[in-house]
């Protein structure tokens, strides 16, 4: 697994890099954005970003926007000093797939890029069919990938899935907290709020507007389902 860590305090740049070598981990490191973006595009092989928020120059928003434009398959972990909720959720939006508030335990971070990496790359049972048809999406199972009307649609890894998760029990209605669970794994510390960001996101990119057909539905006070449309 190849992580960049981009952090511009050298001290927790230094101790990242420590402990997730340590860990195995092979670790390529930035101070600003503008490198970090730089580095994305030399490699083009690493798997997993950790970005800190507050960084000089561009901000980690921008960079991370940036990564999930040019790597939209690319895992993205946010570290922010801020606690605040506003924080956790534009960073969720900007292409984020989990966050991680400082001061924080670097064991704790390794278990969340792990988990993530996991997630990623899941050692699935081998399965009677490799694609999940629900008209007009496709979702290819080898490739983890997900088509409308054949044309691709970028998800990312967290963003595919809870679609994998929903695709596969088309029709019945899914608890939040089932898929927090099964995406983010039992012992994740984060919030519910995480699911919901999630779910916007996918909605935004498979091109689901309130006067169109709802492919994915949300159930009042519950959680969400995956509508068969009518033939």
């Amino acid at each position: 697994m190849k992580v960049l860590v981009l952090e511009d305090e050298k001290p927790i740049r230094d101790l990242l890099r420590i402990n997730l070598k340590r860990a195995g981990l092979d670790v390529v490191e930035a101070a600003t954005g503008e490198e970090a973006l730089t580095i994305a595009g030399e490699h083009r092989n690493i798997d997993i970003a950790i970005v800190d928020l507050m960084l000089p120059g561009i901000s980690g928003f921008q960079v991370c926007d940036e990564l999930r434009r040019q790597f939209p398959r690319l895992g993205i972990i946010m570290l922010t000093a801020k606690s605040q909720e506003v924080d956790k959720v534009m960073g969720l939006e900007a292409g984020a797939d989990d966050y991680v508030v400082k001061p924080f335990s670097p064991v704790e971070l390794t278990a969340r890029v792990r988990a993530l990496y996991r997630r990623m790359y899941p050692e699935e049972a081998p399965l009677p069919q490799n694609h999940i048809e629900l008209a007009p999406f496709t979702l290819l199972l080898d490739e983890r990938k997900l088509l409308k009307n054949s044309i691709d649609i970028p998800l990312t890894p967290t963003e595919y899935s809870i679609v994998k998760l929903l695709m596969e029990q088309p029709g019945k209605a899914v608890n939040r907290d089932e898929i927090l669970t099964s995406v983010w794994g039992q012992y994740f510390m984060g919030e519910l709020k995480i699911v919901d960001v999630n779910i916007s996101r996918i909605r935004q990119k498979i091109g689901q507007e309130v006067s169109g057909p709802q492919y994915l539905e949300t159930v009042w006070g519950f959680g969400y389902l995956w509508r068969v449309q009518p033939c």
